[in-house]
């Protein structure tokens, strides 16, 4: 019996000093690694190319439609698309390969938690554990859908659950987790364009009741410091794109105005 190919669809920029682990756990399982990358200048490219993957460029359209781009460029009948900070454990390689070679005709995509590791420890609480992600996908069963930067891998079909996580180390550290706060944020208010001095203070109550939910009511005081970091950072996130999106509303009166 033919052994199922799959290949693993990645999205790069400037993530040479951690898409090894990513490349290297991939070769575990994958027939084919397809990155398609966006502009790197700090030697993405050459890494991939020495592991032996296929470097494709595509000018940043956005994380949804790159990530399509990248599916659409593999050419296995399984695709397993993951991001440059994330890695598969050994233990989900093998639990992919013995899935795929039983798989029911009727199953379309595979689903997995995601663990995150961030500032020294892995975090299992706060919200972001299971973090379950549809990943895994048979060829022409879904599309990458959502909103920029929160992109979705929507299928159509039966999903089955697996249960070995992908790891994904999510940022480089605190200064990182602001850059992408300051990022993310940029971008909702490119989308939320509000006209009203009100969605600055709906803010307000919208980030205090992050806090809690993250820190509290989710347990995130049970990763300890960390657990605080992310409690904060993802309430100052929430504050941050309700005051860019006023701001965006501001501009845009203005030029109304003049």
């Amino acid at each position: 019996m033919e052994k199922t190919k799959i290949s693993v669809a990645i999205i790069a920029q400037d993530e040479a000093d951690r898409i090894g682990l990513l490349l290297a756990s991939a070769a575990i399982l994958a027939d084919e690694i397809v990155v398609v990358d966006s502009g790197s200048t700090d030697g993405t490219q050459e890494l991939c190319k020495k592991a032996g993957a296929k470097v494709l460029f595509n000018t940043w359209p956005g994380h949804v439609a790159q990530k399509q781009f990248a599916l659409d460029s593999t050419t296995s009948e399984w695709i397993l698309s993951l991001d440059a900070d994330e890695s598969i454990s050994g233990a989900l390689a093998q639990e992919i390969l013995e899935a795929i070679k039983n798989v029911s005709p009727d199953v379309c995509a595979f689903s997995m938690p995601r663990l995150s590791r961030y500032l020294g420890r892995w975090i299992k609480h706060g919200g972001w554990y299971p973090d379950r992600k549809v990943r895994l996908i048979r060829r022409g069963s879904g599309t990458w859908k959502g909103e920029d930067p929160h992109d979705k891998l929507v299928v159509e079909g039966k999903i089955e659950r697996l249960t070995n996580p992908i790891f994904h180390y999510v940022y480089r550290g605190v200064s990182d987790q602001v850059v992408t706060i300051n990022s993310f944020s940029d971008v909702y208010a490119r989308q939320q364009i509000s006209r009203g001095s009100w969605f600055v203070i709906a803010g307000v109550f919208h980030a205090f009741g992050k806090f809690l939910e993250c820190y509290l009511w989710k347990l995130g005081f049970l990763d300890g410091i960390a657990g605080l970091v992310i409690a904060m950072n993802s309430a100052w996130y929430i504050f941050l794109k309700h005051a860019k999106s006023w701001e965006a509303g501001l501009r845009e009166r203005k030029k109304v105005d003049s």
